[in-house]
């Protein structure tokens, strides 16, 4: 077979400009982030009334609360008034919510309290913080900016019928988080999470715990799911590591009922903030949780490592994409969905 012969048959990956461009950046805001089911946070996090956080996403202020009648609420954290961001602080409990530029008070719900030097609380659109579509399933809380947007159980039909095996999840409590600046794109955090042909160079410890021989990627319609069992040859259920669509990542390890989500949520074309937190029954953790956290935690900051190395050669001029090996197929997929939401 000739040089030439066998160039055609290479499937290439998305240009390398696509990790570095302020443009498609911020094209894919609104074309995916806008539109798209996205972890916010869990339902621990907002168990009393007046409990609220807030968490951005691509470039979009929220609040999550639930008020006195036990709901939850989502809202853009931004003064109707003047457009001036409301709460600053990452969490906390509050009766009311106040615009510290002119006073302006919102209830638990986002709805209107007291607008100074105006007669009514009747002010049309402006009567409300806007609100945002909000669902809870397994206690995980997710947003989406598109109102339009069909459910989450609609989006996500076979992943639900998978998570619903794990009849634990709904009684674990987030325990710890941690948040991290990645000098990456969202896409290459994403793309070292779906393939594990690196594994056995830069995970030492992960490919000496699960069988790599027979490690699978399964693909579906906005998810996947990676698992393989120990190398010890134990008959515990299998670790199960889901991606899903556009930038939420899943784990459930062998043991104690357990979980870790990832948000990869983008700054800048080159740059993403990574949220990883625990979930356990108790938040008196066991000498066995705590080395499972130490574990996650070794695998992560050697994949950090790699992604900001792969970062910088995005924007050189040696290549301008990659191609996919036999077995990226997992990758390839995720390609495929960045291409459709992005027509």
């Amino acid at each position: 077979m000739s040089t030439k012969e066998h160039t055609k048959e290479l499937v290439y990956t998305l240009p390398y400009n696509h990790y570095v461009d302020a443009n498609i950046f911020e094209e894919e805001g609104k074309k995916i982030f806008f539109k798209s089911w996205i972890l916010a946070g869990h339902t621990s996090q907002v168990e009393k009334e007046g409990d609220f956080f807030t968490f951005d996403v691509a470039g979009q202020p929220l609040i999550i609360s639930r008020n006195k009648d036990g709901q939850l609420h989502a809202f853009y954290n931004i003064c109707p008034h003047r457009g001036t961001k409301v709460e600053r602080s990452e969490e906390g409990n509050k009766k009311v919510f106040m615009c510290s530029y002119h006073g302006w008070t919102f209830h638990l719900d986002g709805k209107l309290n007291k607008a100074p030097n105006f007669e009514t609380t009747e002010l049309g659109a402006h009567s409300c913080m806007t609100q945002v579509k909000l669902e809870v399933y397994q206690s995980l809380i997710f947003i989406n900016l598109d109102s339009e947007a069909p459910s989450f159980r609609e989006s996500y039909t076979e992943l639900v019928e998978s998570l619903d095996r794990y009849t634990f999840l709904p009684s674990l409590k987030k325990v710890r988080t941690r948040k991290r600046i990645i000098q990456a794109n969202w896409k290459a955090v994403v793309d070292n999470y779906l393939e594990c042909d690196h594994c056995r160079i830069a995970h030492p410890a992960f490919s000496k715990t699960f069988d790599m021989k027979n490690y699978h990627i399964d693909l579906h319609d906005n998810y996947t799911c990676q698992y393989s069992g120990l190398v010890n040859g134990s008959t515990e259920e299998p670790a199960r590591f889901f991606w899903t669509w556009p930038n939420m990542m899943m784990s459930i390890y062998p043991g104690t009922g357990n979980m870790t989500t990832s948000q990869i949520l983008p700054i800048a074309p080159d740059q993403s903030l990574a949220i990883y937190t625990y979930y356990f029954p108790s938040d008196q953790l066991s000498e066995e949780e705590e080395e499972l956290i130490k574990f996650v935690d070794q695998v992560r900051e050697e994949d950090f490592e790699l992604v900001e190395l792969l970062q910088t050669g995005f924007d050189t001029q040696a290549f301008t994409r990659g191609v996919y090996s036999p077995s990226e197929h997992g990758l390839h997929h995720f390609h495929k969905r960045v291409k459709e939401a992005m027509k």
